[in-house]
């Protein structure tokens, strides 16, 4: 069965840095589009970025340009969010996604804090 586990969140200064990781199983990793998603307190979710399984090609969004960088390892099934620069405004539970067959599988999250 699909399991996606995030790690690496926790509580940050603006301006500091985190990694998050996700580690994926029960599905052929490398075959499938990757996603990170967030939701702040209060708010619906928000897509982050995703990278490609066939292309490599990756995307995040504008809010995260320049400051987030996503990253898989197909022989460690394992998806990465180096998260430089961070704000106040990116304290959320970030999630890790795949949509295989058509269902959204999602991992527990991890909370990112970013606070003075």
């Amino acid at each position: 069965q699909v399991q996606l586990v995030e790690s690496g969140g926790g509580m940050v200064q603006p301006g500091g840095s985190l990694r998050l990781s996700c580690v994926a199983s029960g599905f052929t990793f490398s075959a499938y589009d990757m996603s990170w998603v967030r939701q702040a307190p209060g708010e619906g979710p928000e897509w982050v970025a995703t990278t490609y399984a066939n292309s490599g090609r990756t995307i995040v969004d504008n809010s995260v340009k320049g400051r987030f960088t996503i990253s898989r390892d197909n022989s460690k099934n394992t998806m990465s969010l180096q998260m430089e620069n961070l704000k106040p405004e990116d304290t959320a539970v970030y999630y890790c996604n795949v949509n295989k067959n058509g269902y959204n599988y999602w991992g527990q999250g991890t909370q990112v804090t970013v606070s003075s």
